[in-house]
C-alpha cells in the first residue's frame, strides 16, 4: 500500500484520504483467513472505543445486574466491557467506580483510598522538603524509588507519615512504621492531626539501636522522645544550610 501520505518541500507531511490509496491486494499468501482477520479487526476497534463517563458506569450496571458482584477479574473477562485499566485511570480507583453506581463491595476497601491518599500526601510532603532544603543552600539527591534524600552527600533522611488513630477512649495515638531497611541517619516522622488531612508536628528520630520498627507514640511521650519533637523543620533545615567559613566563624 502506498500514497497514504504526502509530504511536498517545506511543507507538512498530510494524510491522503483512502480513495487515493496505492493498493495492492493478495500481494502477500495469507497466514490466516480473510474472516479471521475481520473478526480479529473488530475486536481491536471495539477495544478502542472512546467511552463517556456515563457509558463506563452503566456498562459497569449491566455487569452488576447480570453477576450481582463486581471485581477486576470479572470486568476484565467480559467481552461487552472496558478493561478495569480504563476503569481505574477514568475514575481513581475501581472502588470509586463501584461508589459512583452505589455498589458497596463485600469486603471493606475504604482503606486502599485511604492509602492512595496518603501516599500522594507523602510524595508532596518529599517534595516540599527537597525545596525547603535546597533553598537554604543544602545539596540535595531524592532516590525515585525509595524517596529516601541524600542530603550534601553527608547524611540520609527519610519520612515517614504517622496516620491519627482514635481510640475507644478517644484518646489520639500515632503508629510511627519505621524504615529500617532504607537504614537512614535521621527518620522524619510526621505526625497527622486528626483527621488525617495536615501534618500536626514532627519527631526528628536519629539512628539508634534502641528504636524499633514500629514505634506507638501518644499525645505525650515523655522526655526519651519527646526531646525530638519539632513543630516544623527549621532545625533539620539548620543542620542542612551552608555557611561559608567566615559566618562560620
Amino acid at each position: 500500500m502506498y500514497n497514504r501520505r504526502s509530504f511536498k518541500l517545506k511543507q507538512k507531511r498530510i494524510k491522503n484520504p483512502p480513495e487515493i490509496w496505492v493498493r495492492r491486494d493478495d500481494a502477500f499468501a495469507p497466514i490466516v483467513t480473510r474472516e479471521q482477520f475481520a473478526e480479529a479487526l473488530a475486536i481491536i476497534e471495539s477495544r478502542h472505543r472512546r467511552f463517556t463517563d456515563e457509558q463506563l458506569l452503566e456498562c459497569l450496571k449491566d455487569l452488576l445486574a447480570r453477576f450481582g458482584t463486581l471485581s477486576g477479574i470479572l470486568i476484565d473477562e467480559a467481552e461487552d466491557m472496558p478493561s478495569s485499566t480504563v476503569y481505574r485511570h477514568r475514575f481513581g480507583s475501581l472502588i470509586r467506580a463501584y461508589k459512583l453506581i452505589g455498589y458497596t463491595p463485600f469486603r471493606d476497601y475504604s482503606f486502599l483510598e485511604t492509602n492512595r491518599v496518603l501516599r500522594e500526601f507523602h510524595g508532596q510532603q518529599c517534595a516540599a522538603i527537597v525545596d525547603q532544603l535546597r533553598e537554604n543552600g543544602a545539596r540535595v539527591q531524592r532516590n525515585s524509588v525509595s524517596d529516601l534524600l541524600t542530603i550534601n552527600e553527608e547524611f540520609t533522611a527519610s519520612l515517614v507519615l504517622a496516620r491519627c488513630r482514635v481510640t475507644v477512649a478517644g484518646n489520639h495515638r500515632w503508629l510511627v512504621r519505621l524504615e529500617n531497611s532504607l537504614d537512614p541517619d535521621v527518620t522524619i516522622a510526621a505526625r497527622l492531626s486528626p483527621g488525617n488531612q495536615e501534618i500536626l508536628d514532627y519527631y526528628l528520630l536519629p539512628q539508634m539501636d534502641t528504636l524499633v520498627r514500629k514505634l506507638r507514640l501518644g499525645s505525650e511521650n515523655g522526655i526519651v522522645l519527646d526531646v525530638h519533637r519539632f513543630e516544623n523543620l527549621s532545625f533539620l533545615i539548620s543542620m542542612a544550610r551552608r555557611v561559608g567559613i567566615e559566618e562560620a566563624a
